[in-house]
């Protein structure tokens, strides 16, 4: 007889899986061949690469190792594997329908196996595999956004390439135009598929810096569905410090670049001044002067440009342990919170994630989610540099493979928290740990100020 505990455990993967393919299957409806195949950008794969890659890894791991089945469609093993092809080479896939057929037989069986799972001993697993698919979700949201920003732009530009069949427009014609288009752009932060672009400044609201008293608390997770680099958890004593109430608005943001934070080294670091020599950059990658905007997080800069707008204020930014105390820690009653306003689940009332919105939203939106010393937009809109280094906790052992999270520890990704607008609830939590390099830009990130 099946105990109660482990049939509400199989029953709570079962909805959660369920639950995550259709916010999955959401992302590609309406797709077309040419986006499902195409490569964005050189460091991220086709998004059709990536629906394959979620079957593939289903496969492997449940499948293939745990149930010691034969492989489903094993002709696509070389091409969605993570560790075979470059991503260059992820271009040649099969069509939409013939690779939501290989999700669709894998998930069959896969729940077939679920029912005669050993499911006490291989809960963590699932829940990895759960939280796999969550983050590669959040990819494709943002890559798919990537190549409706790259469509518009070519739009606009050919708009100001004449044609041989229309006369060459003047010079003063073609800067109405570009003004025109200029206009336009402005109006867009980032591409949006889903939800009307505000049309009116928004108010902005007071941001002091919270004070957050020095003590000990616990750091990390040791739940079942925590990933190897959150374990284990620990206590961490910090330093008394502040930490702003909001992330930093576009329009905070805006006196930087107005005051040319861009091209002042006295703002840089020697690392961050020298990528900014390459790279020449000027403003955020998704950037509008749409005052519609104002109150909205800033979004799609470096770490280093984060760096260099703290420098600018005369702040800093807070350290991954400072970031997660502020989202986590009830110092009235000395417990840690899985989320900034509890322990319930994430919803459209507490935080912007999931694609509810698929853009970013005024950072005072949800006073719901506010941590208990009163942080908001913790969780969700977008995910948050911190100063720390990405390196691994006391106790870490590496599960389900050694190259998920311990190749990383090479002191060059810094720590990002909190997650975006696109991050499903399965790998929204305060103790979740995300890590790129300090010069990336094509993600969904931003920032708040410590000091």
């Amino acid at each position: 007889m099946i105990s109660k505990s482990i049939q509400s455990c199989r029953e709570a993967i079962y909805r959660d899986l369920q639950q995550c393919r259709r916010g999955t299957f959401q992302l590609f409806a309406d797709i077309d061949p040419d986006t499902f195949c195409r490569q964005a950008h050189p460091d991220f794969s086709p998004v059709g690469w990536h629906l394959g890659h979620i079957a593939y890894t289903e496969d492997l791991w449940l499948l293939q190792r745990c149930a010691g089945w034969n492989p489903v469609f094993p002709e696509y093993h070389q091409l969605f594997a993570a560790d075979i092809l470059p991503k260059k080479q992820r271009v040649f896939l099969p069509t939409f329908p013939e690779v939501e057929l290989y999700l669709d037989a894998v998930r069959k069986k896969v729940l077939d196996y679920l029912e005669v799972a050993p499911i006490a001993h291989q809960e963590r697993l699932w829940r990895f595999l759960i939280q796999h698919e969550s983050q590669h979700c959040e990819t494709v949201a943002f890559v798919l956004q990537m190549q409706k920003e790259e469509g518009r732009r070519k739009k606009e530009e050919a708009i100001l390439i004449p044609n041989s069949q229309s006369p060459i427009p003047n010079a003063e014609g073609r800067r109405k135009k570009e003004e025109g288009r200029r206009k336009k752009e402005e109006a867009i932060l980032i591409p949006n598929f889903q939800s009307p672009i505000p049309n009116a400044p928004c108010p902005m609201p007071d941001s002091p810096a919270i004070e957050i008293p020095g003590g000990e608390f616990y750091i990390g997770s040791d739940g079942v569905e925590a990933l190897d680099n959150e374990r284990s958890r620990h206590l961490c004593y910090l330093e008394a410090y502040a930490i702003d109430r909001y992330p930093v608005t576009c329009s905070q943001y805006r006196d930087f670049m107005a005051s040319g934070g861009y091209q002042n080294p006295h703002w840089w670091s020697a690392e961050g001044w020298e990528w900014q020599k390459v790279h020449l950059v000027d403003r955020p990658l998704y950037w509008s002067e749409n005052p519609a905007f104002n109150n909205h997080p800033v979004c799609g800069v470096s770490w280093y440009e984060a760096e260099a707008y703290c420098n600018f204020t005369g702040k800093r930014l807070p350290s991954e342990a400072e970031w997660e105390k502020a989202a986590s820690w009830d110092a009235t009653n000395q417990t840690y919170r899985i989320y900034p306003w509890g322990d319930s689940q994430p919803n459209a009332s507490l935080c912007n994630h999931r694609n509810n919105i698929a853009n970013t939203s005024p950072v005072d939106s949800f006073p719901k989610g506010a941590s208990a010393i009163g942080c908001c937009d913790m969780l969700g809109n977008v995910w948050e540099w911190t100063a720390s280094t990405f390196d691994a906790y006391p106790g870490f052992e590496s599960y389900p493979y050694k190259g998920y999270s311990e190749v990383y520890f090479d002191g060059e990704h810094r720590v990002l928290k909190g997650g975006s607008w696109a991050t499903f609830p399965q790998a929204l939590r305060s103790s979740f740990r995300n890590w790129y390099y300090p010069g990336v830009r094509q993600i969904i990130a931003g920032f708040r100020c410590a000091k």
